[in-house]
């Protein structure tokens, strides 16, 4: 039988799985940065033969770009990545608008619930937030 390390390399070495071994070199090129450098990679891709780096915050992006000749050379190490030029850019995540989130708690659904349930509290504070639920739920 079989290890699983012969299996992996196996597919490793078929052609339709020749990005793996792209995506392999890029996580080592990442691993072999200095810590303060590695921090601020989201992650990295290939395009063109330009390297690109997704970066976390724009002071990482002036930080890599004072080191993009000795990243180029790390990069260029590696024969089998075909880079000839690094890029770095900043990925800015969407955050809602606080208009949006209104307009979301305007809109209406169709109540399931038909108000139908037997309230058994004996606290008198529970039994009316119960029967405040329902008058909620039975209004049109």
């Amino acid at each position: 039988m079989k290890k699983l390390n012969d299996i992996i390399s196996h597919f490793k070495n078929l052609p339709e799985f020749n990005r793996l071994d792209t995506f392999t070199y890029i996580r080592k090129l990442i691993d072999i940065l200095p810590p303060r450098l590695k921090q601020g990679v989201k992650f990295a891709y290939i395009k063109n033969e330009t390297l690109f780096f997704v970066l976390n915050h724009p002071l990482y992006k002036k930080e890599f770009e004072t080191n993009a000749n000795d990243i180029l050379s790390l990069a260029k190490k590696y024969e089998v990545l075909n880079v000839n030029e690094i890029k770095f850019f900043v990925s800015h995540t969407t955050i809602k608008n606080k208009e949006e989130d209104d307009t979301f708690e305007d809109e209406k659904y169709k109540e399931r619930s038909y108000g139908i349930f037997e309230n058994h509290l004996s606290d008198e504070k529970l039994y009316k937030k119960f029967e405040n639920i329902r008058n909620i739920i039975k209004k049109p």
